[in-house]
């Protein structure tokens, strides 16, 4: 047997004792005898002839039950996929408790007869059409206030619960789904608490990203809620992707997988099957979205137009009504505009928002590395200030101009419930923490839509869709009002019109010309041995690598294949180093 050892990720040779033979096998975690202590390890062979000269050792423990077969070799492909250890995923792949009850298989990836009705509805034929677009992925748009339950009970009706993986972004979701299929009468278990359970492959299992690993011997058919999440990818290096996990996993089961989403990116669509709704139902399926156009404004009148102002004094007059301001005060990019006319700097190659560039007197591009003169592209004005946002500062003057006191939410707040609260002021966490709102209005929307990274728009207008879901459909009365300076961009149009093919035409054409995913592969290499790991990338002359700033390498490849096989071939470097896979930042 070769257990592979997390603290060195280096096989080694152990034999099974007697007393241990019914309880070790693939997949199954041991403890082992190294340098005179104890580590874990899992068993990912077997039937393997001892190394000439090495002395075969006796496992010391067995930790109970692993990742199955199937997800130890998916683990391998994850290791090569995202060039890291195969130890982070069989960790992940792995219960956070002992389990030893014997898996059973019995019923797994077999059609049962238990799955509940079928919803009807619209539901129906959207599944219908998802499942005959031949192999691979096929995505589903649904507007953000229509239930995407109906579509998870409509495909569990169609297979049966029996590996059946469902994904939610959130453990609030997840286990409000878990519920819902619970109600309908559906076997479900929730990760990771279930994960004995989910190894029978009985139950529909449901979970967030790292159910992407569960202990599914095969996979029946998979559905991913919110698909264009940016929380089914791990931000720790391996930077890997449940949603792409998971759709490799029904490649090599054989298996549907419906990703559903209100937006789906370019590189969920490209060479997938698509299907929605009809355009009078997605519309009705979004908001009001109302952009209150503030190019004319002089930067120093401050972060409240008029119009926000008698929008916040008309909901928060009635005793029930709620409202959201969101505003990015940890953006990583300092907005320029003129100081004459209030136009905003932008790069007129991708769109992206313009620095003062540190080695000259021009404006850069850190999208696209662009450098033009400091000048206002609108009236030629030489004069540009920096517009200067903060949290803390809104809710004290929306305080101050509604008589109700703010509640301030970002990322690091107290997590406590925010139910009774009327007037909440934060980052685009607070996005995540209400349940409900009559208005969610975005103070500058700017810092989302010139983001300094590609893909800025897909993520802004994700944002615009999570404020959907809390306002709900256009005859439920709520509204999404954004205050911005660039009133016409694409992001804007595609909710405005409840279309999100808007922005993803425009999306499409800026990544196939520059060659960005899904038409190619980036990785972004980080720390003190980035330099000398890219310059063995760059000798085999098979991928393209470039200097973004110190301490700081872009690479490039034709598509993951070659990123992958580059990355594996050039050994690491003893000096720290972080490899960003599919990096978002790029």
């Amino acid at each position: 047997m070769a257990p592979d050892v997390p603290a060195i990720h280096r096989r080694f040779d152990y034999s099974v004792p007697p007393a241990m033979a019914t309880a070790v096998h693939l997949g199954s975690r041991v403890r082992i005898e190294l340098n005179g202590r104890r580590v874990a390890a899992w068993v990912v062979e077997d039937d393997v002839p001892p190394t000439p000269g090495v002395t075969v050792k006796a496992l010391a423990a067995s930790s109970g039950e692993g990742p199955p077969p199937p997800v130890l070799s998916l683990a391998e492909w994850a290791a090569w996929r995202w060039a890291g250890p195969i130890t982070s995923f069989l960790g992940t792949a792995s219960p956070e408790r002992v389990v030893r009850r014997p898996r059973s298989t019995a019923g797994e990836g077999v059609a049962s007869s238990s799955g509940p009705q079928s919803p009807g509805g619209g539901s129906v034929d959207l599944v219908s059409e998802a499942l005959e677009g031949g192999p691979g992925p096929a995505v589903i748009r649904l507007a953000p206030a229509l239930d995407a339950s109906l579509v998870v009970l409509e495909l569990i009706h169609r297979t049966g619960p029996a590996g059946v993986l469902v994904l939610a972004p959130s453990h609030l979701r997840a286990s409000q789904l878990a519920t819902r299929l619970d109600e309908a009468g559906v076997p479900v278990t929730l990760m990771p608490d279930g994960w004995a359970a989910a190894s029978t492959g009985r139950p529909v299992v449901v979970g967030t990203r790292a159910a992407a690993w569960s202990p599914l011997t095969r996979l029946r058919a998979a559905i991913i809620l919110d698909a264009h999440d940016e929380a089914y990818r791990e931000e720790r290096s391996p930077t890997w992707s449940a949603v792409d996990v998971t759709i490799e996993r029904c490649r090599r089961d054989g298996a549907p997988v419906l990703l559903v989403s209100p937006c789906p990116p370019v590189i969920l669509t490209e060479g997938a099957t698509v299907v929605t709704t009809s355009r009078a139902v997605e519309r009705r399926g979004w908001p009001v979205v109302e952009v209150v156009d503030r190019v004319g404004d002089d930067p120093r009148t401050g972060l409240f137009s008029e119009r926000l102002a008698h929008a916040l004094h008309a909901v928060l007059d009635r005793p029930e009504g709620r409202a959201v301001c969101i505003l990015n005060r940890t953006g990583r990019i300092r907005l320029l505009a003129c100081g004459n006319c209030g136009a905003l700097a932008r790069c007129t190659r991708c769109g992206g928002a313009l620095a003062q560039d540190a080695a000259g007197d021009g404006l850069r591009c850190r999208r696209c590395g662009e450098v033009r003169p400091a000048v206002c592209a609108e009236c030629d004005s030489t004069r540009l200030k920096a517009l200067r946002v903060g949290v803390t500062r809104a809710a004290e003057e929306l305080t101050a101009l509604t008589g109700v006191v703010a509640v301030e939410v970002t990322g690091s707040t107290d997590r406590g419930p925010l139910s009774g609260s009327r007037l909440v002021v934060g980052t685009e966490a607070a996005l995540h923490r209400m349940d409900r709102a009559d208005l969610v209005a975005f103070l500058d929307v700017d810092q989302h839509l010139l983001a300094p990274r590609f893909g800025a728009g897909e993520e802004a207008l994700a944002l615009l869709a999570r404020a959907a879901r809390l306002v709900g459909s256009r005859p439920a009365g709520g509204r999404v009002l954004v205050q911005t300076r660039v009133p016409d961009h694409e992001v804007l149009a595609a909710a405005v019109h409840a279309d999100p093919d808007l922005l993803a035409r425009p999306e499409r054409e800026l990544r196939l010309t520059i060659g960005l995913p899904p038409f190619g592969a980036v990785t972004v290499l980080r720390g003190p041995g980035s330099a000398e790991y890219a310059v063995g990338l760059r000798a085999l002359g098979s991928v393209e690598v470039s200097s973004v700033e110190p301490e700081r390498w872009m690479v490039r490849a034709p598509d993951h294949m070659a990123m992958a096989d580059a990355l594996a071939s050039v050994p690491r470097p003893t000096a720290r180093l972080r490899v960003e896979v599919d990096a978002t930042d790029a």
